[in-house]
This record gives C-alpha cells, sequence and structure tokens, in this order.
C-alpha cells in the first residue's frame, strides 16, 4: 500500500508545485481582498400593505416582498461567498507552508542519503583494508 502512495508522491512535479505556491496563495490573497471590500446588498424597507389594496396595488406589494427576499438571498450567498475565499485563502497558506516544509524535507533526505554513502564508502574501504591486512 506504502509503494502505491510512494509511486504516487514521485509522479508529482513537485518542483513546478514548489514554483507555483506563492502564486496560489497570492491569487487567494486577491481573490480574498476583491471578495472582503464589496459590501452586502442592502435590502428595501418593508412597506405595510393593508387588506383593501387595489389588484395593482397588491401586485406592486407582491413584488416588492419578492425583491426583497432576493435582496436577503443575495445578501446570504454573499456572506457565504465571503466565508468560502476566507477558507480559500486558509488554504492556499497552509499550502504554502506543506509545500516549504516537504522541500526543507527533501533537502534533508539528499544530505542524509549523501552522508549514508559517504559512511558507506568509508566502511567498504576499512572493511577493504582490514581484510587486506
Amino acid at each position: 500500500m506504502a509503494i502505491g502512495w510512494l509511486a504516487v508522491l514521485q509522479m508529482v512535479p513537485w518542483s513546478d508545485v514548489i514554483n507555483n505556491a506563492p502564486k496560489v496563495a497570492e491569487g487567494a490573497k486577491k481573490l480574498w481582498k476583491a471578495v472582503g471590500k464589496k459590501p452586502p446588498p442592502q435590502a428595501l424597507p418593508d412597506e405595510e400593505t393593508t387588506a383593501a389594496l387595489s389588484p395593482e396595488a397588491q401586485a406592486m406589494a407582491i413584488l416588492q416582498a419578492r425583491i426583497a427576499a432576493m435582496e436577503e438571498a443575495t445578501g446570504e450567498l454573499h456572506n457565504q461567498m465571503l466565508a468560502s475565499s476566507e477558507l480559500i485563502k486558509t488554504l492556499a497558506e497552509q499550502n504554502t507552508q506543506l509545500i516549504q516544509r516537504i522541500e526543507l524535507s527533501r533537502v534533508r533526505l539528499l544530505l542524509l542519503s549523501g552522508v549514508t554513502v559517504v559512511v558507506a564508502i568509508v566502511a567498504v574501504v576499512g572493511l577493504t583494508l582490514a581484510l587486506a591486512r
């Protein structure tokens, strides 16, 4: 099972991911700034309706009620969009941190591999010298 994940991780173009991480974070910040500046739409105040209205006045009251409901729904959608863009911004920042940590781990792994190769060479040379005496 771990070999499958290893194969998947090896197929990821990490250099591209690392190079594009700042662009993703910057794009998320721009989205947050653009969405965060827009104020939510304001609903029109409701007018009191009376029971004895003409058909035209009733139609107007119905239309105004529908407009108010649509404005309220638009306000809710705006709030959801703000929350979503904040989440995207947070995820982009976390992605950037993850990429930086993965890059640090990759560098450490390469350094450890190099040290291991040097120790292996010294061990082989030492063993060879010990057996040659």
